[in-house]
């Protein structure tokens, strides 16, 4: 039976993510140019490897009460049940109901870049999301509560002890407010869990040379754990019509 080693195809995935990362930070002169480009490649990263069931793009969220988050850098939202609301000059918009997890690209985790990816993904968590029961062959599901959107922070680089950063940062935060996963490829790949009262209950660090393996892996796990999307309620989005 032939074999295969996956620690050095895994190895392979972060070598040239980290090198597509380098090198547009290198070559890139301007900030915003070069933060689309991390972007993108992020991105293409993220569509390539999660399952078909995921779509992911920088988008705006709104919601039935026709709210609107920040542009973010990076939405994994909804592909089989919940439409696109529309894209109209490359600006695309998704429906709140639809949204798994948001995600924003820096070029270093630093105390100031978690913040500013909090504040990012506080305007998606902040919007209301609707819910009914979902018809089948047998019969109807109830209606699902909405679950918590994830939220996260990915970049090349990272601080020098960034165990102490995420500790000291993320903790006692309000749900809105939490960063639950995140990647610095060159630095370390983390996934946290957190009690009622914001204190950090899970903490898990890769700083070995498969942090973005590990990223990739918990990324997939968590979104498994939201399970599918709410069916969102049209009829509050058609009063806009």
């Amino acid at each position: 039976m032939n074999q295969i080693d996956l620690k050095e195809v895994f190895l392979s995935l972060q070598d040239e993510l980290e090198t597509r990362l380098q090198v547009g930070r290198a070559a890139i002169r301007h900030p915003g140019t070069k933060g689309d480009a991390s972007e993108l490649n992020w991105r293409e990263l993220l569509g390539a490897y999660l399952p078909q069931r995921y779509c992911v793009n920088k988008a705006f969220v709104v919601d039935s009460l026709g709210q609107c988050s920040d542009q973010i850098d990076i939405v994994i939202h909804d592909r089989q049940y919940s439409p696109l609301l529309f894209n109209h000059a490359g600006a695309i918009y998704v429906p709140a109901e639809s949204v798994y997890c948001v995600l924003e690209v820096k070029q270093e985790i630093s105390k100031s870049n978690l913040a500013y990816a909090i504040e990012k993904s506080a305007s998606v968590r902040k919007l209301k999301r609707t819910s009914v029961p979902i018809q089948h062959a047998g019969g109807e599901y109830a209606a699902r509560q909405p679950f918590e959107i994830l939220a996260g922070v990915l970049a090349l680089d990272g601080v020098l002890d960034l165990e102490s950063l995420l500790k000291r940062e993320l903790t006692r935060k309000e749900p809105h407010n939490r960063l639950d996963i995140g990647c610095a490829v060159r630095a370390g790949g983390f996934d946290i869990g957190y009690s009622e009262s914001g204190e950090i209950n899970r903490f898990e660090l890769n700083t070995g040379n498969s942090a973005l393996v590990f990223f990739l892996m918990r990324l997939i796990h968590r979104l498994r754990g939201l399970a599918t999307a709410p069916a969102m309620d049209f009829a509050p989005y058609e009063k806009f019509l």
